[in-house]
């Protein structure tokens, strides 16, 4: 282990708390109901609107979910629950009431809740502090993986004075005297890809390629399209004025030899790749990907087919992997073990991954395992519920014996959205050896309800201004976002559409107003489009 260690030391052990289940995957989906197919969340307010807190009521109401109603694939809930046992409600919102378990009042659990930006920065220390692993790669797999060095030029680029156009390398004032048969090309001049050509003499001109060797005492390469031949005379005639150097690339014009060219943490792009080739490499010094496991938790689960029988279709298999997979992580295939806690304890003690994601079983409902298995092998526990909506049950520990990171998601779809953003991706960026994204802050077109003491994460996707919506504070040509409807945590309609979550603060943010946004992995490859969703 690195000095760094202290700085992702369990703050403390995990407890054995009493079993219990209150938030399960997709059993809390509810399709909810609109009066439209737009996904935008509504017109912008007016001058001087304050912004409505939302209770955990509203939160999930005002977003088009009902906790009365459920329809459409992965709406089932479970046999015997009551609505107001639904996630978002006020009982307990996505935490789980607790009731008859044992455990603390919601009151007193978000009182002990982490903050969502010290839970994002504990688990960013994390992954920083994790021993540093390198790995020598092949360039042509190395895409993908960061430099672990700094990459440095092994060579002077260009590594000799070559032609930046095909035409006529000259020497001297002009008129200039035709030279033939320069440089191996068979009469064809001065080509690329052969040895050092013969000083050229004074008033002398001869063909040359692009990226071909300049000879020595040569004045200027002039352009085929800007010069004129006099075959007759055997005679060179530019139809410009030529100035010395031009179009020649001096060597080192872009790099000497022993220049960084790119720091440590630099992503390895296809560009990376083409720099590295030209600069003289073969191979590159890289972090290893993280290595991460996914068990996928819950009985009621199916993977194919439609919901029957109080069964329901698993949207987070299919959905982590590759978010996974964007992020930089080496993913293994899902493991699906439903609510056994013996198997998820022996997946636990026996992974070698660096980091292992379980969906659902957080809260404490009787078949939530994740908290009394964490207890039961000594797993220290980092963040335990942040105070974020969606997603408040989430969790990081650190499994004993220095085993790999846990991030315990919430069994709802878009909570677990939230968890992957507010936890696991900040811990990966950390291990690959990433520098984290800058923050930004965008105006959001509309107001946006807040809950009453934790952050939300609210879908949104950005637009360039097109005069839509010139009452509002966002006006015209104005870059800015636009929350989407479908937000609430059992729902993926409304991220399916964003490029991005808006984190709104407590007690919400009125129209107009800047706020920080969480591009989504795959944002910057996608069009800021409309779309049929807004």
């Amino acid at each position: 282990m690195v000095a760094s260690q202290a700085s992702r030391e369990p703050r403390f052990v995990a407890q054995p708390q009493p079993q219990g289940r209150a938030s399960a995957q997709s059993h809390r989906q509810s399709s909810g109901h609109s009066s439209g197919p737009r996904l935008e969340q509504g017109p912008a307010a007016g001058p001087g609107s304050r912004p409505r807190q939302s209770s955990d009521h509203d939160s999930d109401h005002s977003s088009g979910q009902s906790a009365d109603h459920s329809s459409g694939h992965g709406a089932a809930r479970s046999p015997g629950r009551r609505p107001d046992r639904e996630p978002g409600n006020a009982s307990g919102s996505e935490h789980g009431s607790g009731r008859g378990s044992g455990q603390a009042p919601a009151h007193d659990r978000r009182r002990q809740a982490t903050t969502w930006g010290e839970a994002r920065a504990v688990a960013a220390r994390a992954g920083r502090g994790a021993a540093p692993r390198t790995q020598r790669l092949a360039l042509d797999r190395a895409l993908g993986h960061v430099l672990a060095e700094p990459l440095a030029a092994l060579t002077d680029l260009p590594s000799f004075d070559t032609s930046a156009m095909d035409g006529w390398v000259v020497a001297g004032p002009g008129p200039w005297t035709l030279h033939k048969g320069e440089g191996g090309g068979g009469g064809l001049g001065i080509l690329a890809g052969h040895s050092a050509p013969t000083p050229l003499p004074d008033g002398d001109a001869v063909r040359i390629a692009t990226g071909a060797r300049i000879p020595a005492n040569a004045t200027a390469v002039i352009r085929s399209e800007h010069a004129q031949v006099d075959e007759a005379k055997g005679l060179l005639y530019a139809q410009r004025q030529v100035v010395p150097g031009q179009d020649i690339r001096p060597r080192g014009q872009e790099c000497r030899s022993g220049d960084q060219l790119l720091p440590v943490g630099t992503l390895v792009t296809p560009a990376v790749l083409g720099l590295a080739a030209a600069a003289g490499y073969d191979e590159l010094v890289t972090v290893p990907r993280p290595r991460v496991d996914v068990l996928v938790l819950g009985d009621e689960l199916l993977t194919a087919g439609l919901p029957h029988d109080g069964l329901i279709r698993d949207a987070l298999g299919p959905m982590i992997g590759p978010w996974l997979r964007v992020l930089g992580a080496e993913v293994s295939a899902p493991r699906r073990l439903g609510d056994d806690a013996e198997a998820l304890r022996h997946a636990l003690t026996t992974s070698v991954a660096d980091l292992v994601i379980t969906t659902g079983g957080t809260a404490a409902g009787p078949v939530d395992h994740v908290h009394p298995i964490l207890a039961k092998i000594g797993a220290g526990l980092l963040v335990d519920g942040v105070a974020v909506r969606p997603g408040h049950p989430m969790l990081l520990a650190r499994l004993p014996s220095g085993g790999p990171y846990l991030v315990g998601l919430p069994g709802n779809p878009l909570a677990a959205v939230s968890g992957l953003l507010t936890l696991a991706e900040p811990l990966l960026c950390g291990l690959a050896g990433r520098a984290p994204a800058e923050p930004y802050r965008v105006v959001v077109r509309d107001e946006v309800h807040g809950h009453p003491h934790d952050t939300r994460l609210v879908p949104v996707v950005h637009r360039g201004g097109s005069g839509e919506g010139a009452g509002s504070a966002a006006g015209d040509g104005v870059e800015h976002v636009v929350p989407l409807h479908y937000n609430g945590p059992a729902m993926l309609r409304g991220i399916a559409a964003a490029d991005g979550l808006a984190v709104v603060p407590p007690g919400g943010v009125r129209s107009g107003t800047e706020v920080e946004i969480l591009d989504l992995p795959w944002a910057s490859a996608t069009p800021w489009t409309e779309g049929c969703f807004t």
